[in-house]
């Protein structure tokens, strides 16, 4: 139901709407120089690492000689667009460190590889 979270559109509606709460702060702040408006954006600033913290961690997680002996390790050698897609999931659900630790055969990771393999096989918009 709220698959919508995870996706990179809604990343990116995130930060803008954080963008203009600050830019309006400091709008109104530079026309009545009045000091709550300077907390309207610390705390908005705060309240934007909170938030957008937890979907950033994984992308930096990964360094790029990591990244590519993941993608060396891609089964599907005929469908590389679905391969690339499933490996963008994961890097976006796990550090190198979870990675590494995590048992391949577990049900949830197959579960979490056949649901990244139908999000990536479906053409919706959405």
């Amino acid at each position: 139901m709220f698959d919508f979270l995870d996706s990179d559109w809604f990343n990116i509606g995130l930060e803008i709407v954080f963008l203009l709460l600050i830019s309006y702060d400091i709008k109104k702040y530079k026309e009545t120089k009045k000091k709550e408006y300077i907390t309207n954006i610390v705390l908005t600033i705060g309240f934007a690492i909170w938030v957008l913290y937890p979907y950033y961690k994984s992308y930096f997680g990964w360094e790029e000689s990591q990244k590519s002996e993941l993608i060396s390790t891609c089964v599907d050698a005929n469908d590389t667009k679905t391969c690339k897609c499933v490996d963008e999931a994961i890097f976006k659900e796990y550090t190198y460190d979870e990675y590494k630790l995590l048992d391949k055969n577990s049900t949830e990771y197959k579960e979490f590889t056949k649901e990244a393999k139908e999000d990536c096989l479906d053409d919706s918009w959405f």
